[in-house]
């Protein structure tokens, strides 16, 4: 499927979206790096939420690496197309962004602390595209699990919004909202980097910091 480059810069309507299918994507058990399980259900003191940041394969090890994250994964979400490939994905007419999914332990790390490091990893202001990656499945977004996480999240988005203003950077595109349905990608973009340590890696943050938030 051929698209012109504006179509995949903007986000299709669910009638125009491929239509996918029923069958779910088949990946790995357990985490390439951490050994724990990438799918649920996850021990229930864990918390967890999705980012969009970019190409998921560099924004995932940035997570991994973090102590008090029990486990990650790739996938798409906030489109409309059920089980999508990652061909449909680059298609643009999916309406999936590539998101990471985090499952983190509240008493070994913060909300405020992940949202920090998704803040300074990334450039929130590009719309829809990271870097030299364009399309709307590298578009910025913060996908929530519950009131909590939400009004956290819209917080360090005022923050980091007042401190980027400062920097001459023009306003945040981040979509915050509820965490809609998770579908994985394909097993061998999980844990990517790990399983090829000179792969590629667009992440490029703004050398502004975050300002500090409260906990939850």
């Amino acid at each position: 499927m051929f698209l012109n480059s504006r179509k995949k810069m903007e986000l299709p309507s669910a009638s125009e979206s491929l239509p996918g299918r029923t069958e779910v994507m088949p990946v790995a058990d357990a985490h390439y790096v951490k050994g724990n399980q990438i799918k649920a259900p996850f021990p229930e003191e864990m918390a967890t939420v999705l980012f969009g940041l970019g190409c998921f394969w560099g924004a995932e090890r940035v997570f991994w690496d973090l102590d008090g994250v029990f486990t990650t994964a790739v996938g798409y979400a906030a489109g409309h197309t059920p089980n999508p490939t990652y061909e449909e994905v680059c298609s643009g007419m999916t309406g999936h962004n590539e998101v990471v999914l985090v499952c983190y332990d509240p008493k070994k790390i913060t909300f405020a602390d992940l949202l920090k490091v998704f803040w300074e990893a990334h450039n929130p202001t590009q719309g829809m595209r990271q870097g030299n990656d364009t399309g709307t499945q590298y578009r910025s977004g913060i996908y929530v699990s519950g009131p909590d996480q939400l009004a956290m999240a819209k917080a360090s988005k005022d923050a980091f919004s007042s401190a980027l203003d400062d920097a001459g950077y023009g306003p945040i595109t981040t979509e915050i909202i509820e965490m809609p349905p998770f579908y994985y990608a394909e097993d061998y973009h999980q844990q990517y980097l790990a399983k090829n340590p000179n792969g590629y890696c667009g992440l490029g943050g703004t050398n502004v910091s975050c300002p500090a938030i409260a906990a939850e």
